[in-house]
């Protein structure tokens, strides 16, 4: 079969395949044929001249337009005017859940190459522009040139936050409406394709001479599609398994599947959706949703639905082959304040609507599958993001890895599933496109018993379970007890092999464990899965303390569902120590108090004299003496009844501190001589000369009455 992969000229400059971050980008289609128009409308945007922040251009259009294709392909044809990078961020899942802009700025400051280790832990602006991982990335872009490509942006406040005062850089969104309330934007709509390259596409697509020697068969068949990319892949795909089946024939099928799937459907088969949804952790028309840490960055994204009527309106611009373009530009806004005007979020994110060809299309794709391919199909809403490769598809359907890679390619060949990047060591990967997703969510609650849904959820977390501890034994050898090994076609090779695949994978390990916690179903593979994240991400050098931060409240979720004070103290505890090292002493403080409370409720000693010195350290931080000393006091109280002589000696010398703070000199050099006594003791020299030389310089300040 004929592949064709562009028809437009590339961009000026040098090649783009020397910018880095073009292997980043969505793989795309293999065939791209069309959207001259819109093509030429993004390149007059770019070209105009910006002041004072990075310019935006935003690509609308509803789904199975082809807008991130299209936005793939703009993007490498100018990739060479940015030397500096590509940048590939996608803001929504394919469940319609809202990426939080934070972290987004956190991926695109890793793909910048930036040390993300440094950067402060969410604090109380966070989601907004001063949040500190977003200024991080606009300081990063500072005197660059990178073109930014957004994929699939629900609302300006996500896209706000992560606009530099950079005019070399370009920002490129795609979302399925026009994004209200940024300044000076000229969003270009996308309808369906012109007639030409609706027939070239087909024709290309299906191969051979089928559709040429059918022209009217082909024509209807792009009208039945609407002209819409998605649609006319599905039908093409279609054709191709289905040698025998006439173009026309095709076209006469899909109507009737737009006709059947607009009958509304009886109220006993629209309850199995809620179902189906409720068993993947999703809200429930009607009915609470599941709270978790997974749901956070979903309940962010509700709002009215003032905005999806503008976007209903904006879709009703996009004729065939036709870009529209806002006739008149905003003034540019000096103020970086005035860029924005966020306004009410979108409640939904916009739906395909039953009567769109492309469900029509899916429906028929659907039903030729054969049995397993189905099965797969479905399973695969269940990924964490909806992307799978052969180890953890083998895991949702329980079949080894080499019969799950060909169910993949094929899935894919029919036009079911998009092609990802792959990961660090080439393992081929695929995504559920997000406008497919709910549709087969439906059919998952229909078509599987819950019982098999959440086997398959739990081969897929203890599958990572394995792979993690696999890839930290690799990295720490002189940890003897290591898992036993995986089979040949899913074992990590090499230290440098489990680092990658660590940090590849990392997101959707933490999507996966946060998800499972969510629903609370699965907690002893999940708690697995956390412990072994905790040991493995450190080994990695480049462990972020934000996804420490929230692998440590995950553990604590997972204690107080279960009623573990000792867990949930411990997990309080390392959350306190996070935040006390990125600077947050007041939450900090939060932090060891509750993890006091917990300690106190089982009378675990330990527990009690770690969080009432940390909170007693955050105190000596944030400049309140008394409360450090009486905190500090407290602690060496508990520690002095459990023996522990070295804590003694050293929250002694932290009592003087406190006291020489609040210049009680005789009360602090007591206590110095008190820790003196007790390294005395224990025989710690070195101890020893450093309270030796704080004590002379207390008895200094003493003298020269400081």
């Amino acid at each position: 079969m004929a592949r064709k992969t562009a028809t437009m000229e590339a961009g000026p400059g040098a090649p783009a395949e020397r910018v880095p971050g073009l292997d980043r980008l969505p793989a795309g289609p293999g065939l791209f044929v069309g959207r001259r128009t819109e093509l030429a409308a993004l390149r007059a945007a770019a070209a105009r001249p910006a002041e004072g922040r990075s310019p935006v251009l935003v690509l609308a259009g509803r789904p199975g337009s082809g807008r991130t294709a299209l936005a793939v392909r703009f993007a490498v044809t100018v990739a060479a005017q940015y030397p500096d990078g590509v940048l590939f961020a996608r803001l929504s899942a394919p469940d319609g859940g809202r990426v939080p802009p934070a972290r987004a700025a956190r991926r695109l400051l890793e793909q910048l190459g930036a040390d993300t280790a440094g950067v402060p832990l969410p604090g109380a602006a966070a989601d907004g522009r001063d949040e500190p991982v977003c200024v991080a990335l606009r300081e990063a872009l500072a005197g660059r040139r990178v073109l930014l490509l957004l994929d699939d942006v629900r609302d300006a406040g996500q896209l706000w936050p992560l606009l530099a005062d950079e005019p070399g850089c370009l920002v490129l969104a795609t979302t399925a409406g026009p994004l209200t309330g940024i300044e000076d934007i000229d969003p270009v709509i996308l309808g369906g394709l012109d007639r030409p390259a609706a027939g070239e596409l087909l024709g290309d697509l299906v191969g051979g001479t089928r559709i040429s020697c059918d022209p009217v068969g082909g024509a209807d068949l792009a009208e039945a599609c609407g002209s819409q990319p998605a649609a006319l892949r599905l039908m093409a795909g279609r054709l191709r398994g289905n040698p025998k089946l006439a173009v026309t024939e095709a076209a006469q099928e899909l109507v009737r599947a737009v006709a059947e799937a607009a009958v509304p459907e009886p109220a006993a088969d629209a309850a199995e959706p809620a179902a189906g949804a409720e068993a993947k952790g999703q809200p429930v028309k009607g009915r609470p949703a599941k709270e978790g840490p997974g749901s956070r960055g979903k309940r962010e994204g509700k709002a009215n639905k003032d905005d999806k009527g503008s976007r209903e309106s904006g879709e009703d611009k996009g004729d065939a082959g036709a870009a529209v373009v806002a006739s008149t530009p905003a003034e540019p806004a000096r103020d970086p304040a005035a860029w924005v005007r966020p306004g009410p979020e979108p409640a939904e994110p916009v739906p395909v609507p039953d009567n769109d060809p492309l469900i029509g299309a899916f429906t028929l794709a659907y039903a030729a599958l054969p049995a397993p391919q189905a099965r797969m199909l479905r399973a695969l809403t269940l990924a964490p993001a909806q992307c799978a490769d052969p180890r953890t598809a083998s895991a949702l359907v329980g079949c080894p890895a080499p019969e799950a890679a060909a169910t993949l390619a094929a899935l894919a060949e029919r036009e079911l599933l998009a092609e990802e990047p792959p990961a660090a060591d080439g393992t081929v990967r695929y995504r559920v496109p997000g406008r497919l997703y709910p549709r087969l969510v439906r059919l998952r609650g229909r078509e599987d018993r819950p019982a098999e849904i959440e086997l398959a959820r739990a081969r897929l977390l203890e599958r990572m379970v394995r792979l993690t501890e696999s890839a930290r034994a690799l990295l720490d050898p002189a940890d003897t007890a290591g898992p036993d090994p995986l089979p040949g076609p899913l074992r990590l090779t090499s230290a440098a092999h489990a680092r990658q695949w660590l940090l590849g994978e990392r997101d959707l390990l933490l999507g996966a464990v946060a998800d499972a916690i969510g629903q609370g179903d699965l907690d002893g593979s999940a708690g697995r899965l956390v412990t072994a994240l905790l040991r493995a991400l450190p080994l990695t050098g480049a462990a972020a303390p934000a996804d420490l931060h929230q692998l440590h409240e995950l553990v604590l979720t997972v204690a107080e569902r279960h009623g573990r004070p000792r867990r949930a103290s411990a997990a309080l505890l390392n959350l306190g120590d996070l935040q006390a090292a990125a600077g947050h002493w007041e939450q900090a403080v939060g932090h060891y108090r509750a993890a006091l409370e917990h300690a106190r409720s089982v009378d675990d000693e330990a527990l009690c004299a770690r969080a009432l010195e940390g909170a007693a350290g955050c105190h000596r931080a944030l400049g309140d003496a008394v409360r450090a000393a009486d905190w500090y006091g407290r602690a060496l109280g508990v520690r002095q009844s459990m023996g522990d002589r070295a804590a003694e000696a050293r929250l002694l010398a932290r009592v003087a501190e406190a006291h020489a703070a609040q210049r009680r000199f005789e009360e602090a050099e007591r206590e110095y001589r008190a820790s003196l006594a007790v390294l005395r003791r224990l025989g710690d020299e070195r101890g020893r000369e450093v309270v030796g030389a704080a004590l002379a310089e207390l008895r200094e300040r003493a003298v020269a009455g400081w």
